[in-house]
């Protein structure tokens, strides 16, 4: 298994990004598809729409989200091209908002994260 990360789509690239995977539903604001270097847009492994306007990315509300956001990604096929993508190499997943610990990449790194643990 290759190593898993997150990162804001407005840092800059790195090679050691390896596969860039953008994990939200809308495209991120004033970034170029150049700029971005993603290699997949995957999404429909973003939050759903109800659930991402609900969570409006108030902190008070995170661990709340976390679980309904938790339960969406255990029913969600999506999941598993991430997965695919790090048997074959490094993958970073890729993310607007602003806060770097308040927001659905870092949830959905740790379900990934989790899931690889349990089956190890």
């Amino acid at each position: 298994m290759h190593k898993l990360s997150i990162k804001r789509v407005y840092e800059k690239p790195e090679k050691a990004d390896g596969f860039r995977i953008l994990v939200d539903r809308l495209w991120p604001r004033g970034v170029s598809k150049s700029e971005a270097a993603v290699d997949l847009w995957l999404k429909d492994v973003a939050p759903s729409t109800d659930l991402r306007i609900w969570f409006n990315h108030e902190p008070e509300k995170f661990k709340d989200f976390s679980k309904k956001y938790t339960l969406e990604l255990k029913h969600n096929p999506a999941v598993h091209e991430i997965e695919k993508e790090l048997q074959k190499h490094n993958v970073t997943l890729i993310y607007a908002a602003k806060d770097p610990n308040i927001n659905h990449a870092a949830v959905l790194y740790k379900f990934i994260t989790d899931s690889i643990k349990k089956r190890l």
